[in-house]
């Protein structure tokens, strides 16, 4: 009996010492972990969120980069931080449901070792190609791949990215047979596309508009779940004969396992106030053809749930594992 008392006045301590933190919290400068170099656009909607919420709690939110490991390294930081929301993450897709099944060996797993706070953005992808491939819709592309097996180059922005495993998936539901070329970020790769050393890419349209725009490559269809309205004449993959797919990197923030949930929840009102902002959807995301994707941290944790489940499915089939 006492000590079941002792427990009950230990829980209820942890409890009250949990208010008491979320009622002063932040009381000092707040970092935001980016796994990737400055200027991409996981870099850019961190920068953007930091400084919503530096106004929003008069106290300084700092974007740190962390680059390298395939975002392994500032991801594993952060499952090390303290626990108390005064180091969170901002990372995409590959972070949290890729990567924890292309390593035979992880040091973290993402669904257990971290406090979901919320999505953030996701940015649809688009199937681009060179000008001077002799195709003009997904279904040219796939029977090209069917009739010359490995005959076209697709670039990715890293081995099980999502510009990696999006082709994977399409080669599994096709039989079509393309051939990678890895590089270390979407830009070179892109920048390769231009000058036709690779032939086609899958990657966010943000950063391929104006190319796209100019006619300096040709966009087979767009990975949304409906067309986009500054681009009208252009189908979605699914439209394209690639049943209920769907292309396109998301982007999340979370916590370290254990971070208070008063915490958590201010955060999540906060951060979901700022993407709910019609000015700040314009100012930062519309020029990205990224869209909020804000929601309660029950939400963000079912999506990784779910995403985690679909990309195993296709890494393991594509038998894709890093050392």
């Amino acid at each position: 009996m006492i000590f079941q008392t002792i427990a009950r006045v230990a829980v209820l301590l942890l409890v009250l010492a949990g208010s008491a933190a979320a009622q002063t919290y932040p009381d000092k400068p707040v970092r935001i972990i980016v796994p990737y170099a400055a200027g991409g656009i996981t870099d850019i909607l961190a920068r953007a969120l930091a400084q919503q919420l530096t106004e929003r709690w008069g106290q300084q939110v700092i974007v740190e980069n962390r680059p390298g490991g395939n975002s392994q390294i500032g991801a594993e930081y952060v499952v090390h931080a303290p626990p108390d929301g005064y180091t969170l993450l901002v990372s995409a897709d590959t972070t949290f449901v890729m990567a924890p099944h292309l390593y035979r060996e992880r040091k973290f797993d993402p669904l257990t070792d971290f406090a979901p706070i919320t999505g953030l953005g996701i940015s649809p992808q688009a199937l681009v190609v060179h000008p001077s491939v002799p195709v003009n819709s997904v279904a040219d592309l796939i029977a090209y791949g069917r009739d010359h097996p490995g005959a076209l180059n697709y670039g990715t922005f890293g081995i099980g990215s999502s510009g990696h495993l999006n082709i994977e998936l399409i080669q599994m539901m096709t039989g079509a047979k393309f051939t990678p070329v890895h590089y270390g970020g979407a830009t070179p790769a892109i920048t390769d596309l231009l000058g036709g050393h690779i032939q086609f890419m899958i990657v966010s349209v943000g950063l391929v508009a104006q190319p796209w725009k100019i006619g300096a490559l040709k966009v087979l269809a767009i990975g949304s779940k409906e067309r986009l309205k500054e681009f009208p004449d252009t189908p979605t993959l699914a439209e394209s004969g690639l049943q209920d797919f769907e292309a396109g990197s998301w982007y999340g923030l979370v916590a370290p396992k254990g971070t208070p949930p008063e915490i958590i929840a201010k955060i999540n009102a906060d951060t979901v106030a700022a993407f709910s902002d019609a000015a700040f959807r314009q100012k930062v995301l519309a020029p990205s053809f990224t869209y909020a994707i804000v929601g309660s941290p029950k939400d963000f944790a079912d999506m990784m749930q779910r995403e985690s489940k679909k990309w195993k499915k296709v890494i393991d089939a594509a038998n894709i594992k890093l050392d």
